[in-house]
């Protein structure tokens, strides 16, 4: 398994994770369910109209953190835009209860992925586990 996959498969485990970006000197965090590899890269998905998209376009650096099973998960890089329909059309194939939102040929859906991302999973009784991806 990748360090990608393993990243994915940690959110996919954990169900919610929570998203932290800012907005000026605000930090803003917020729950997210979306994860998935394509082309090698973690993708997570939202809306163009909504703050968090507007936040990314004004600085890319986010970090997420999801806790599953005792260990946590801390991914900290920057998300860059694909504006692509492909990532965004499996986007809603793996998740599909968003498309009663979203459709990978409108105007709002937007998908990320995590660039220079590094990843660090902890718990209280392990060393943390650190991966680049």
């Amino acid at each position: 398994m990748t360090n990608v996959e393993k990243a994915c498969r940690f959110l996919e485990e954990a169900g919610t994770y929570y998203l932290a970006t800012a907005e000026g000197d605000q930090p803003r965090v917020r729950p997210f369910g979306t994860a998935l590899v394509f082309e090698d890269r973690l993708y997570i998905q939202t809306g163009k109209v909504k703050d968090v998209s507007k936040q990314l376009a004004a600085n890319p650096k986010a970090e997420i953190c999801a806790f599953h099973d005792g260990k946590w998960i801390r991914i900290a890089g920057e998300l860059v835009n694909d504006d692509r329909r492909e990532p965004k059309a499996a986007m809603l194939e793996k998740m599909p209860s968003l498309k009663a939102m979203y459709s990978a040929d409108d105007d709002n859906t937007q998908v990320l992925y995590f660039r220079n991302a590094s990843a660090t999973v902890s718990s209280f009784t392990e060393a943390p586990e650190t991966f680049c991806f």
